[in-house]
């Protein structure tokens, strides 16, 4: 028996990891839908995920906005400090953020009991029993992720924002109405939808991978906490890869809002 070549052994996992995304987008659609499951799993991520998220957002917005403030100083536009941190927060920093600790804390942790799971053979279990753990586990995980994300990016906007108006009107010294006047002259609808989006996004994809390295660890125990640090290292540059891709489509295709 011939051996597989380097690439048949990197796309296999590829190939299987869309094609779990293809069966939970189909399973999601078949009756009954597990409602409770996602009530309590949505819970759960938010939960584990709010607080860090509130925490790790006031030194990114804060940092952004003092680096602004003082970019903006030294070429004499300090009044234009607001437009550039809010739509950073908004578009960049508040999706991404979420993504990060979504990936780290529910990521993790869907993708432990996933894992836990399938080493004890209850996902093989489940088959034999005709019952299909995609529709029963992983459809309800994921959705509360995506929902979580939406839910967390809200948060994660308005504390980077006040965090971003803190440190640059009380710290810097400037001007709170300018701070505001200038965001609210280029900021626009689209830009919340887009960041909401983003988020969403953003936590479907970093469900679905823990859901794949939680069905799919190497043997033994060991292999649940390998498959755990193997989802939240693909989720990061998935999320950045996504950003990347979103961020060039939204700025070519969205004019911007003129002053």
């Amino acid at each position: 028996m011939s051996t597989p070549s380097p690439v048949t052994r990197a796309l296999t996992p590829v190939g299987k990891f869309f094609g779990l995304f293809a069966e939970i987008g189909r399973q999601g659609l078949r009756r009954p839908f597990q409602w409770r499951e996602l009530v309590e799993q949505t819970w759960f991520v938010t939960k584990v995920s709010a607080l860090p998220t509130a925490l790790f957002t006031i030194p990114f917005g804060a940092t952004i906005a003092l680096l602004l403030g003082e970019l903006t100083r030294q070429f004499g536009a300090q009044s234009q400090t607001g437009a550039g941190a809010v739509l950073a927060i908004v578009q960049q920093a508040a999706p991404i953020v979420t993504a990060l600790l979504i990936s780290g804390a529910g990521g993790s942790a869907v993708c432990a009991d996933l894992g836990a799971r399938t080493i004890r053979e209850e996902i093989a279990a489940m088959e034999v029993l005709g019952i299909s753990p995609i529709q029963r586990l992983v459809v309800p995980r994921v959705l509360a992720m995506g929902i979580t994300a939406v839910v967390l990016n809200g948060l994660a906007t308005c504390v980077g924002v006040a965090g971003g108006y803190f440190f640059n009107v009380i710290i810097q010294g400037g001007s709170p109405g300018a701070y505001i006047s200038s965001f609210s002259a280029i900021a626009q609808v689209s830009d919340i939808v887009v960041s909401e989006m983003k988020a969403f996004l953003f936590g479907i994809v970093a469900g679905v991978v823990a859901a794949f390295r939680g069905l799919n660890p190497p043997p033994g125990a060991k292999g649940v906490g390998d498959a755990v640090n193997q989802a939240v290292v693909i989720s990061f540059v998935l999320v950045f890869l996504i950003n990347l891709v979103l961020t060039a489509l939204y700025l070519e295709l969205v004019p911007p809002k003129g002053f």
